[in-house]
């Protein structure tokens, strides 16, 4: 998977729901800008699907000046 630059949709809603495929690779599939939002729709995935894994992360882009190029952080939120 090809990182990309965050859009300014994504930098408003920085927490993500992935789901861990094979090969490293993964999907997001919900974005939400607040922490307890995520955590919910988390919780209702793993009641309708128990066996596929999911993870709650947080991205964010940190710029030190316009001419420098996005640093993408992710932390990793078990629950």
């Amino acid at each position: 998977m090809i990182p990309k630059e965050l859009t300014y949709r994504d930098r408003l809603k920085p927490w993500c729901i992935i789901r861990q495929l094979p090969n490293c690779q993964r999907l997001t599939v919900a974005r939400f800008s607040r922490r307890p939002d995520a955590e919910s729709y988390l919780n209702a995935l793993r009641r309708l699907m128990p066996t596929v894994p999911h993870t709650i992360v947080f991205v964010n882009a940190l710029c030190v000046n316009e001419l420098s190029v996005p640093i993408q952080t992710q932390l990793l939120i078990d629950s």
